[in-house]
């Protein structure tokens, strides 16, 4: 990861400046897009890139009213409460150590990782990866701090509790999940159908989900690779929301290290739920045909990724090269699945 020149510190800097909505819901993805371009050797875009991206972006809102350790509760979920959150977070890492202060905020929030359509944590997951592997410098910081602020102001919980305790693989457990019959509705209104989808609970709970902190961080690195499986086979259910399903448990799966032990478990069942969710809201009947690829390289898929220029579909290839690199052998239908994103994702221009 190519930080010599500072270039991920400088663009943190740069969106720090802007909210982390825009348009009314839709999400700041700079954040987290610059952090895998810049991870992927791709440092020398990541400014003309955040120059195109900020011209869609809207300025932070303003502060309503201080949180304190005694006030938080009531602005948990209130997303007009957005900056207060921020500000609250930053003083925490201010004053103690950033791990200390994720260690103690993940189980508060990990019930709630729905939140914006689980962009929230999936922002966490990049800037703790920043922390862990390249160093721990101000913008990485404070980035924590608005990532943490921006899911305790979008906290959701799923309007279903799970108790996964089954026999079935990630993969075979997706694979069974029945759909939600309205599927042509935002995440919401999606969500809040999955009570009344007759079968859903119980699939969803088929799940194997073990509680030993290892055998845990295994079966959710086999939940990510299940999900970027079945994007390329049925992304076109929702080209951008279908991302998450991958890309969520993929941010648990890097925060991990930073987290006590006893918190993988939980944590496994939180992003198995989202990742569930999300397949039963989006997932289409019917399979796309087999993408005819060729030999793929880790390398040119991202480059390929950075030249298309969404941020959907740069965030999904970042945790598509994540998979491909989990085994020796590579994982061609990992990188196949980031080519189809790239195909079914409009062009970034």
């Amino acid at each position: 990861m190519d930080t010599t020149s500072g270039t991920l510190d400088e663009a943190l800097e740069r969106l720090h400046t802007t909210g982390p909505e825009f348009r009314g819901f839709l999400s700041n993805h700079g954040p987290m897009a610059v952090e895998a371009l810049v991870r992927h050797g791709q440092a020398g875009s990541v400014h003309r890139w955040v120059d195109h991206y900020t011209t869609k972006l809207e300025t932070v809102p303003s502060p309503q009213s201080p949180l304190t350790d005694a006030n938080w509760q009531q602005a948990m979920g209130d997303p007009s409460r957005v900056t207060d959150w921020t500000l609250y977070m930053a003083r925490q890492v201010a004053e103690h150590p950033w791990r200390e202060v994720l260690a103690e905020w993940w189980p508060r929030l990990l019930p709630g990782i729905a939140g914006a359509a689980t962009h929230p944590v999936i922002r966490v997951g990049h800037v703790v990866r920043t922390l862990l592997e390249e160093g721990e410098e101000a913008p990485r910081i404070a980035e924590l701090a608005h990532a943490l602020g921006y899911w305790a102001a979008r906290h959701t919980p799923l309007p279903v509790t799970l108790r996964p305790s089954g026999p079935a693989s990630p993969a075979d457990a997706l694979a069974a999940l029945p759909h939600v019959a309205d599927q042509q509705v935002g995440v919401l209104k999606g969500l809040a159908q999955l009570p009344g989808t007759d079968g859903w609970q119980a699939a969803a709970e088929a799940v194997d989900a073990p509680r030993e902190p290892d055998a845990a961080r295994t079966q959710l690195a086999a939940l990510v690779r299940a999900a970027t499986h079945r994007y390329l086979d049925y992304g076109h259910g929702d080209e951008v929301l279908l991302v998450h399903a991958a890309t969520a448990p993929n941010a648990v799966l890097r925060t991990l290290p930073a987290l006590p032990r006893e918190l993988w478990a939980p944590s496994l069942g939180a992003a198995w739920a989202a990742s569930a969710a999300l397949t039963a809201v989006y997932t289409p009947d019917e399979p796309m045909p087999p993408l005819r690829t060729g030999t793929l390289d880790p390398e040119e898929v991202f480059t390929r990724a950075t030249a298309h220029g969404d941020e959907h579909a740069i965030k999904f290839t970042d945790t598509a090269l994540d998979v491909a690199s989990w085994t020796p052998e590579g994982d061609d239908r990992a990188l196949a699945a980031a080519l189809r994103s790239l195909e079914l994702i409009r062009r970034d221009v």
